[in-house]
């Protein structure tokens, strides 16, 4: 994986191939900070990367300037791995293991941006339960954003603070916001879609 712009700029980081993970193409994400860019200031952000994997997304804010960044997953061998490159960096990230729906039940911090990279073949309901749990428990900073990153099999489009979708191949983003009033102005659309 590559770290796309900030203090880390062209920096390459290898994953151990064991790990269970599908890290989001560099494509995809280089388009995906595109469309955050155009938004938000990264200096300062707090981020929560859900599904975190091999931390790829938590390195892109943190070399942006991101202030903190949590990154949770289930698997031992990705927090490890995380935390053995946050601190080769120097990156103010803290790994968790923990299951992500009894981490979002538990955790009472609020986040400008929330990220999370489910199994593609998560069930729809579980996709649904993490949108639900981040707004009811107010884990998300009123002019922040949550993003989910998902196939075109799962519908997220229906589920209260839907603001937009972006496509890229077979992956989708699906952007949550309080008011996402802005974005009717700037050009942006759901149905926008790169090949």
């Amino acid at each position: 994986m590559r770290i796309i712009s900030g203090k880390y700029k062209g920096r390459r980081i290898t994953a151990p191939k064991n790990l269970p993970v599908r890290p989001t193409t560099d494509m995809s994400k280089e388009s995906l900070f595109n469309i955050l860019n155009n938004r938000f200031d990264f200096e300062g952000l707090r981020i929560l990367d859900l599904f975190s994997g091999t931390g790829n997304i938590s390195y892109e804010f943190c070399s942006r300037g991101a202030d903190s960044a949590i990154a949770v997953d289930g698997d031992f061998g990705c927090v490890k791995f995380i935390k053995q490159t946050a601190t080769e960096f120097d990156f103010p990230i803290t790994a968790i293991k923990s299951d992500v729906i009894k981490f979002l039940k538990t955790n009472k911090s609020s986040y400008d941006m929330i990220f999370a990279d489910p199994p593609y073949d998560m069930d729809q309901k579980l996709f649904e339960e993490i949108v639900s749990l981040v707004f009811e428990n107010d884990l998300l900073e009123e002019d922040g954003m949550m993003i989910i990153e998902h196939s075109k099999h799962t519908k997220m489009d229906h589920l209260m603070n839907f603001s937009f979708q972006k496509k890229y191949g077979a992956s989708q983003f699906t952007f949550f916001e309080f008011d996402n009033e802005e974005f009717e102005d700037t050009g942006i659309s759901e149905d926008d879609e790169i090949e």
